[in-house]
């Protein structure tokens, strides 16, 4: 009998190249208000509630032109606004991309739209307790059977 195939939960980190670890410290957090989980030889890790982005300093980058990760936020037009005015490259007119300094390509998400769901203590306990869902994002759930929390 074959063995049953695990079904996937969600995402605990995602782990970026880059230079420099200062120097990436120091461009995340132009843009971004997070806690250092923790500091490693050559990586940083930066807090994101209940998961983490790992910043891994390599000798050589590489980047391709289509691989790139989507960060969360629960202010999506402020951060344009602000990477705008710091005349910021963004990657495509169609979605909030940029690159990081390394070539990261990272697309902006906004939390109230997308149907990925935090629990209520999970964004409270991050400074997130006024942050709720779209309609949109609600009817997204409901439509896979998923019903969030009336605080959603």
């Amino acid at each position: 009998m074959p063995a049953k195939r695990p079904k996937l939960v969600g995402i605990n980190h995602v782990a970026l190249e880059v230079g420099d670890i200062e120097e990436a410290l120091d461009f995340y957090g132009q843009w971004f208000d997070f806690k250092l989980r923790g500091r490693g030889e050559g990586s940083a890790f930066l807090d994101m509630g209940d998961q983490f982005l790992a910043l891994m300093e390599v000798e050589e980058i590489t980047t391709d032109n289509h691989r790139h990760f989507g960060l969360v936020v629960d202010d999506r037009e402020g951060l344009r606004a602000r990477m705008e005015e710091a005349g910021i490259t963004f990657v495509s007119d169609k979605r909030f991309d940029f690159l990081d300094p390394w070539g990261n390509r990272v697309e902006v998400v906004a939390y109230p739209d997308i149907q990925f769901l935090k629990t209520r203590g999970v964004l409270d306990a991050s400074g997130h307790a006024g942050l709720r869902k779209s309609d949109e994002a609600l009817a997204e759930l409901e439509e896979k059977g998923i019903t969030p929390p009336d605080d959603a």
